[in-house]
C-alpha cells in the first residue's frame, strides 16, 4: 500500500510538469494579449505593463522564469489583472468556496443516487425501476444551464423560498448545491443500479438467500459493498468534474469560487492565473483519483495495488 502511494505521488510530479507546460503554452498561442481592450490602452502604459510582467521575453524565457518561480519559491506569479495581487492570494480565497460547493454536492449527489440506484436493481422491472431510471436520465439530460435559472424561476422568484445568489448562509448554498448535485445524482444512480445488479446475481447472493436470511440482510451486509464499487470508481474523477464543472453554477449564482475565476483569467487572458488554477485542477483530479484506488482495496481486498 505504501508504496503505492509513493509510486502515485512519484508519477504526479511529471505530469503536473506537463500539464504546466501545456497550459502555459497553450494561453499564449491565443489570439490577443492581458492588456488589449475595448478602449485602447496608450502606448507608453502597454510598454510599460509588458516590461513588468516581462511578456516581451521570448516565451521560452517566460515559461523558465516562471518554472524557477514556482518550484523556488511556491509562487504562481502576479494576476495581470487584479492589481496587486498573486495567483496563490487569489486560489487561498476561492479554492475552499468551490470545495465547500463540490463537497456539499458530492453528498447530496450520493444521498439522492445511491438509494435510487439500490431501488431500481432490488425492483427491477418495476414501475419503481423504471420511475427512478426515468428520473436519473432526466437528470442527466438537462444541463446545468438550464436547471439552475429553472430552479431560480420557481424557487426564488415564484415561490420566494430561497435567495437567488451569493454563497453567504445555508439558505444561499441550497439553490447552487442541488443544482450541482442533480445531473451527478443521475450518474451515480444508474452505476449503483448496474454494480446492484450484477452483485445480487452472484453466487454468494443465492446461497445468502437459500440460508434464509432476509432481503434487507442480504442488500445492507452482503452485495452493498460489492455493488457500490462503480460508484466509488467514479467518486474520484467525478468529484474533479463537480469542481470544474460548477464554473457554471458559480456564475449564475454569483459565487466567488475557483470556477468562475478561471473563466474570466481565460476572457482576460491573465495567462498566470489560468496556469494556477488548471495546476490546482490537475492536482485535485489525481490525489482523488488515488484516493479511490486506496478505497477500492478496502472495499475489494482482490484488487492488487502495488502491481
Amino acid at each position: 500500500m505504501l508504496a503505492f502511494i509513493l509510486r502515485r505521488l512519484l508519477t504526479i510530479i511529471p505530469t503536473l510538469f506537463l500539464v504546466a507546460t501545456l497550459v502555459f503554452v497553450l494561453v499564449r498561442l491565443a489570439p490577443g494579449g492581458p492588456f488589449d481592450a475595448e478602449r485602447e490602452v496608450p502606448a507608453e502604459v502597454k510598454k510599460a505593463l509588458d516590461e513588468k510582467f516581462h511578456l516581451n521575453d521570448p516565451i521560452t524565457t517566460q515559461y523558465k522564469d516562471w518554472l524557477v518561480q514556482l518550484v523556488t519559491k511556491g509562487s504562481l506569479g502576479p494576476s495581470m489583472k487584479y492589481s496587486n495581487r498573486t495567483v496563490e492570494e487569489i486560489i487561498g480565497i476561492t479554492l475552499p468556496v468551490s470545495m465547500e460547493l463540490g463537497l456539499w454536492a458530492m453528498l447530496v449527489a450520493l444521498a439522492i443516487g445511491v438509494p435510487l440506484g439500490i431501488l431500481g436493481a432490488v425492483r427491477q422491472n418495476t414501475w419503481k425501476d423504471s420511475l427512478a431510471m426515468a428520473s436519473a436520465m432526466l437528470g442527466i439530460s438537462i444541463p446545468r444551464f438550464v436547471l439552475a435559472p429553472l430552479l431560480v424561476l420557481v424557487l426564488s422568484l415564484k415561490l420566494y423560498l430561497l435567495p437567488v445568489a451569493r454563497w453567504e448562509s445555508w439558505r444561499h448554498m441550497v439553490l447552487p448545491v442541488f443544482c450541482a448535485a442533480l445531473p451527478m445524482a443521475a450518474y451515480i444512480a444508474r452505476l449503483a443500479r448496474a454494480g446492484m445488479l450484477e452483485v445480487i446475481r452472484s453466487d454468494f447472493v443465492r446461497t445468502a438467500r437459500a440460508k434464509g436470511l432476509s432481503e434487507r440482510v442480504i442488500i445492507l451486509r452482503h452485495a452493498l459493498k460489492g455493488g457500490m464499487l462503480p460508484v466509488v470508481s467514479f467518486i474520484g474523477p467525478g468529484f474533479a468534474g463537480l469542481l470544474v464543472g460548477s464554473l457554471v453554477v458559480e456564475k449564475i449564482f454569483d459565487i466567488p469560487g475557483m470556477g468562475r475565476y478561471l473563466v474570466e483569467s481565460v476572457l482576460n487572458k491573465d495567462y498566470y492565473l489560468t496556469a494556477g488554477i488548471a495546476l490546482v485542477y490537475g492536482t485535485l483530479l489525481m490525489v482523488s483519483n488515488t484516493a479511490v484506488d486506496i478505497a477500492y482495496k478496502f472495499l475489494d481486498p482482490r484488487v492488487e495495488l502495488d502491481r
